[in-house]
């Protein structure tokens, strides 16, 4: 499975030209609750866009990278000041 994370420290986000490709790709048209951020990292449009337009697709504070991991794998993002990685998930208690 792939999915994509932000390598840079500063937030996960899209150009505004990826933006309006994942808009017209997913037929998202007039929707003001859009918003770039909330797109599932693991969503087939969004890695497309950052597959096939590079840094083109960095939003302003990112630098964005597609990672694979097994199918198998519960998996979530963590982060520390925007730069992320993906983990399996686990259980914890504070």
């Amino acid at each position: 499975m792939k999915v994509v994370i932000n390598t840079k420290y500063g937030g996960f986000g899209l150009s505004e030209e990826a933006e309006e490709v994942y808009r017209t790709k997913s037929g998202i048209v007039d929707d003001e609750s859009f918003w770039g951020r909330n797109i599932p990292r693991n969503d087939p449009i969004l890695i497309e866009i950052v597959e096939t337009m590079g840094e083109a697709s960095f939003g302003h504070f990112a630098k964005l990278r597609v990672v694979d991991i097994p199918d198998d794998v519960e998996w979530q993002i963590e982060e520390y000041d925007g730069s992320e990685w993906v983990a399996e998930k686990h259980r914890t208690w504070s």
